[in-house]
């Protein structure tokens, strides 16, 4: 395709095709306006014409009024002047048709409005011209005929020179719109040939290309950014699939194993007792849990999971765990107390954010002996909401805390407990979903791990000893 998109060449290209529809909107916009300026001419014209006309015929009148007919002739003279450009033209017919004055045609002889076409000594290089006449007529007593007439030459010129000029205007914008598309169009792919051997270098396999920006406005950069957004996006799921088979492939080699071993055992056995069944069953309920653990952590951390979220109470939701298993930390000799301001809500999901603090309070549990205090907070600091799990229990070395967060990672002491090392990491996935910051704090003794959920602008109403667990 982007092969095909670099062969193609400006001329082919949208902005091309633009630039040519651009050209044709304004020819035909300078065709409509030609139009409107000849009609609103013509009319200014005709007004112009026929109100000369009418005052040049009262004017002769009244000549006529004071001084005769022969008055009306020499006024005639005068107006007519020597010149054949004369603004005006007359004919004057006695009362028995005979002719007086003027070289007007007969033909416009009558009262009233009336046109007549003259052939005129050439004014230009080309020979007589054939020009049209508006004449007015008016009877005057005594049975005398008056017709003044104009021709409508400078309009005429006006209107041929006005349509050279728009014609070779509209020609001229459509030309400038062309080049100016045919350069558009050439830099307009130059950027998109960038981006489209951007695009051949993602489909061959460079999984660390990304698109660069196209320019020629902020909704193309616009799509570039998002485009760039769905491959981080593709990338972080292909990493946490290929994460997940990695430890698929080097941590549960050896449960499998184990169970291999197990179901030879039960082979070779003539009396397959109950015990190694439960056994086996065992083994394989714990693989396929691993299994569903590691499948988590792979779509949480590819970003599956954001278009459920929702505004979500944490207050409630931290203290519905704590009442949940209070008890069970009460029946293994430890004491499991709540520190919960009110009133904290954060944008996620519900139910991830109850696997999140069901796991951490099931590791602190499992990891402590008998009486050890647990101790669950949520306070803000600095808009932020904050959650922490503390407990008294042996803790974590500083140089083992950076690797707590990993898949299968267990300590030497925690070898002999159940579970499959997935706990905290999918701890710190479902963190990361939600954009929160998940860590281990220096402590003296005892682990606990805080978790830094994005700032908001709520203010929590506190209870208790909140303000305390913040400090």
């Amino acid at each position: 395709m982007a092969t095909e998109q670099r062969a193609s060449g400006p001329m082919r290209s949208a902005a091309f095709r633009f630039a040519l529809l651009l050209a044709a909107v304004f020819a035909i916009g300078a065709a409509a306006l030609l139009v409107i300026v000849q009609h609103q001419i013509g009319r200014y014209a005709a007004e112009a014409t026929n109100g000369g006309l009418k005052a040049e015929s009262a004017v002769l009148a009244g000549e006529y009024a004071q001084l005769g007919r022969q008055g009306l002739i020499d006024a005639m003279v005068r107006h007519a002047g020597v010149s054949r450009d004369a603004q005006y033209r007359y004919l004057l017919l006695g009362g028995d048709g005979a002719h007086l004055f003027g070289d007007l045609p007969r033909t416009v002889a009558r009262n009233g409005w009336s046109s007549v076409d003259v052939t005129e000594p050439a004014r230009e290089p080309g020979g007589p011209t054939r020009e049209t006449f508006t004449t007015l007529g008016k009877p005057l007593p005594g049975g005398l005929t008056l017709v003044v007439g104009t021709d409508n030459y400078d309009v005429q010129r006006m209107r041929a020179r006005l349509s050279r000029f728009t014609l070779l205007s509209g020609l001229g914008i459509a030309l400038f719109a062309l080049l100016g598309g045919y350069l558009t169009g050439r830099l307009f792919l130059r950027r998109l040939d960038q981006v489209n051997r951007a695009v051949d270098r993602i489909v061959e396999g460079d999984r660390a290309e990304r698109l660069p920006t196209i320019g020629f406005g902020p909704e193309f950069d616009e799509l570039s950014h998002n485009l760039n957004r769905m491959l981080d996006r593709n990338a972080a799921a292909m990493e946490a699939l290929r994460q997940v088979s990695t430890d698929i492939a080097h941590d549960l080699r050896t449960p499998l194993s184990r169970l291999h071993q197990r179901l030879e055992q039960m082979q070779d056995s003539p009396v397959v007792e109950p015990a190694m069944i439960d056994d086996a069953l065992a083994q394989t309920a714990g693989i396929l849990s691993t299994f569903q653990a590691l499948l988590r952590i792979g779509s949480l951390e590819g970003g599956v999971g954001r278009k459920r979220f929702t505004r979500v109470d944490l207050s409630e939701l931290m203290d519905r765990i704590h009442q949940a298993y209070a008890p069970v930390a009460e029946d293994a000799g430890q004491s499991y107390l709540a520190d919960h301001a009110q009133g904290v809500v954060v944008e996620g999901d519900g139910e991830l954010l109850a696997q999140l603090f069901t796991n951490l309070v099931e590791n602190a549990i499992v990891h402590t002996p008998a009486g050890s205090t647990i101790t669950s907070r949520l306070f803000i600091a600095g808009g932020v909401p904050v959650a922490e799990l503390c407990d008294t229990g042996p803790g974590i070395p500083p140089g083992e805390r950076a690797n707590v967060f990993r898949r299968f990672y267990r300590l030497d002491a925690s070898r002999n407990t159940e579970g499959s090392g997935l706990g905290l990491a999918l701890v710190a996935a479902i963190a990361a979903l939600h954009g929160a910051e998940c860590s281990i704090l220096d402590r003296e003794a005892g682990l606990a791990v805080r978790i830094a959920f994005p700032a908001n602008e709520q203010v929590p109403q506190t209870k208790g000893h909140s303000q305390a667990a913040t400090n």
